[in-house]
C-alpha cells in the first residue's frame, strides 16, 4: 500500500440546499510498481510534479448535463460482458460482467435470464434460526470494539456537514463515505492496520474527493471491484435534478452517466441505486417504477418496470431502497408507502408483497447470506424487522433501535450473517446476535450495546473480511429554546462563546476493531498482511 497526494479536481459549493428530510436516503489497493496505463495518475500514487501537495483544493460540482465532448479524461473500462463492448453519446464504455465466482453471493446468471427457482431452505440450517452453521470472521463483541483511527477535520470547514453514511468497497480497500457538502470521499484503510501497529494510527484523511451537485439520494459500489484491476474501480451515484453518474475510485471523475428520463423527457434523478450482483445492470428506483440500465451502455435506454398496474395490487410510492438475494433470481424493493416487494430479476414480475408493519417509510433493507431472510428497517421507525422469505409475510423476530429522524439510518450484517449491528438518532450502535432469536414476533435482545458517538451513527458498515467495522455520524442540528438570541448570559458562558449547535454535533466517520483483544497470533497477522502485499 502506498500514500496518495492527489489533489482533486471537483469543488464544493457552499451554501447547497441540504434535504435532511428527503433523504431517499480502495483498498488502498496493492498497485504493482510498473503502473504503464494511460496518462492519467490514479489516486493510488501521487501526482508527478505535486508531491505534497494536500487533498484540499477545489473542487468542481458534476455537471448535470456533461457531455462525451466535455469529458476530456474520462477513463474507458476494459472489462467485456458477453464477449462484447457497446459505446454510448452519453460516456465510456462500462465493463459490467466478469468471470463467475461460483459462490452464492456472485450469482449473476439468475438475474439476467434463469427463471425463478423456489426458496430453499439448506439443510445444514434450522427454519427457526436465520443464519445458523456460518462462520462470524473472528468478529468478537463479547466487550466493546476499540476505536483504531478517525476522521473529523475533514468535516469541520462546512456549516453542519454532517455524514449520511458508508460503506467499505467490495473488496475491502478503502471506505466511501457521503456527507452534507454533497462530496463523496473516498479513504484507504491505513496500512498500519494490516501489520496491527495500531500505537503510530493517524487521523484519515480523504484520498479522493467526488462532488455532486446537489443532495446526494444513494450511492453503491461495483460489486466486482478489485483494485488489482483499475477498470473495475468505480461506484454510482445519484443526486437530485443531476443523472446518474459513474465515478473512477482511481482517479475520482466520472466515467460516464444514466440519464433516466420521465413521462415529460425530463431530467429526473434516481432515489436508490443497485448493481446487479454479476455488476452488468444497474437497478434504479423512482415513484413506483424501476428501471434497469445496463453497465455496459451508459446513456438514457433503459428497462422500465413499473411496482404498480391499472386494476391491480401492487407497491406504491417512491422507491427508497433496492437488494438482491445473494442465491435467489430475485430482488427486493421498499419503498415510502412502509412496504417491501419481492421481484423477479428475469423480468421484474411481483412476486411477493409483504405486508405493511412499519411506522415509516423503509430506508434499507438486506438479505441474510442464505437468502432466506430479509431484514428491513424504516424512517422514525424504532424496529428492524426479520422477514422469513420461505413464508413470506412472516415476521421471525424484531430488533429495537433508536430512529427518531426522518434520516436514513443504516445497519449491516457480516459476511456470515450472524450479526447484525445498527445505529441510532443518539449514537448508540447495537449488536445482536441472530443465531439465538426467539420463537414468533418475539423482540430479540441485542447481545451488546455502546456509545459510539455523541451525535446521530447513522451509517455503519461491516469489514467484508476483517473484524471492522466503520461508522459515520452527524446530523442537522436545531437550536434549542434556551440556545434563543434572548438567552441568558450564562447560556452562552457554558458553550464558551462557540455555537451550541455546533457544540453538540459529532460529525465524524470511525473505524473500530471487533475482533479479540490484542494482535492475533503470528500466522495470522502474516496471512492477512500477504493478502495485501
Amino acid at each position: 500500500m502506498t500514500d496518495v497526494g492527489m489533489s482533486p479536481e471537483n469543488a464544493v459549493i457552499e451554501g447547497q440546499d441540504i434535504e435532511w428530510d428527503r433523504e431517499p436516503p480502495q483498498e488502498d489497493a496493492t498497485v504493482q510498481e510498473d503502473w504503464d496505463e494511460g496518462s492519467l495518475t490514479p489516486a493510488k500514487r501521487p501526482r508527478l510534479g505535486d508531491e505534497g501537495q494536500g487533498l484540499h483544493g477545489d473542487l468542481q460540482p458534476a455537471q448535470a448535463d456533461m457531455e462525451q465532448d466535455e469529458q476530456t479524461t474520462e477513463t474507458t473500462l476494459h472489462a467485456e460482458v458477453g464477449g462484447e463492448e457497446d459505446e454510448d453519446e452519453e460516456g465510456t464504455t462500462l465493463g459490467g460482467g466478469t468471470e463467475e465466482e461460483g459462490h452464492c453471493q456472485q450469482n449473476a446468471d439468475g438475474c439476467h435470464d434463469g427463471g425463478m427457482q423456489p426458496l430453499e431452505e439448506k439443510p445444514n440450517e434450522s427454519a427457526d434460526s436465520p443464519n445458523e452453521g456460518q462462520q462470524n470472521l473472528a468478529l468478537d463483541f463479547s466487550q466493546t470494539p476499540q476505536v483504531l483511527t478517525s476522521s473529523w477535520n475533514e468535516y469541520s470547514n462546512f456549516p453542519e456537514n454532517y455524514l449520511k453514511g458508508c460503506k467499505w468497497a467490495p473488496d475491502g480497500s478503502c471506505i466511501l463515505s457521503n456527507s452534507a457538502d454533497n462530496v463523496l470521499r473516498v479513504y484507504n484503510l491505513p496500512p498500519e492496520v494490516y501489520t496491527y501497529n495500531w500505537d503510530v494510527l493517524p487521523e484519515m484523511s480523504p484520498v479522493l474527493k467526488m462532488a455532486e451537485g446537489d443532495t446526494v439520494y444513494d450511492y453503491c459500489w461495483y460489486p466486482k471491484m478489485n483494485s488489482l484491476e483499475p477498470h473495475t474501480c468505480f461506484f454510482a451515484s445519484s443526486s437530485r435534478d443531476n443523472p446518474v453518474h459513474i465515478w473512477d475510485a482511481f482517479y475520482g471523475e466520472v466515467r460516464s452517466s444514466f440519464r433516466p428520463y420521465n413521462h415529460l423527457d425530463e431530467l429526473t434523478a434516481a432515489h436508490s441505486l443497485c448493481f446487479s450482483p454479476d455488476g452488468s445492470q444497474l437497478y434504479c428506483g423512482f415513484d413506483k417504477t424501476v428501471r434497469v440500465f445496463y453497465t455496459e451502455r451508459p446513456g438514457r435506454d433503459c428497462e422500465e418496470r413499473p411496482t404498480t398496474a391499472k386494476k391491480q395490487n401492487g407497491q406504491s410510492g417512491i422507491i427508497s431502497c433496492l437488494a438482491f438475494s445473494p442465491c435467489q433470481s430475485l430482488y427486493a424493493c421498499g419503498s415510502y408507502s412502509r412496504c417491501a416487494g419481492l421481484y423477479s430479476c428475469q423480468d421484474g414480475t411481483l412476486l411477493a408483497l409483504l405486508p405493511t408493519r412499519h411506522r415509516g417509510g423503509l430506508t434499507h433493507l438486506l438479505f441474510s447470506p442464505d437468502g432466506n431472510y430479509l431484514y428491513t428497517g424504516g424512517r422514525k421507525d424504532p424496529e428492524i424487522l426479520c422477514w422469513d422469505l420461505r413464508e413470506p409475510g412472516q415476521v421471525v423476530f424484531s430488533l429495537k433501535r433508536n430512529v427518531a429522524t426522518n434520516q436514513r439510518i443504516y445497519f449491516d450484517l457480516d459476511p456470515s450473517g450472524r450479526y447484525l449491528l445498527s445505529g441510532g438518532t443518539e449514537g448508540e450502535v447495537s449488536v445482536w446476535d441472530t443465531q439465538t432469536p426467539p420463537g414468533g414476533e418475539e423482540l430479540l435482545q441485542p447481545q451488546l450495546r455502546f456509545q459510539a458517538h455523541w451525535d446521530c451513527t447513522n451509517g455503519i458498515s461491516i469489514h467484508p473480511f476483517m473484524p471492522l467495522v466503520a461508522t459515520s455520524s452527524g446530523q442537522r442540528q436545531f437550536l434549542w429554546p434556551s440556545d434563543g438570541e434572548g438567552d441568558s448570559s450564562s447560556s452562552c458562558s457554558d458553550t464558551e462563546g462557540g455555537d451550541p449547535a455546533a457544540n453538540r454535533a459529532d460529525n465524524g466517520l470511525s473505524i473500530w476493531w471487533a475482533g479479540p483483544c490484542g494482535p492475533p497470533a503470528e500466522e495470522q497477522s502474516e496471512e492477512v498482511s500477504n493478502m495485501h502485499s
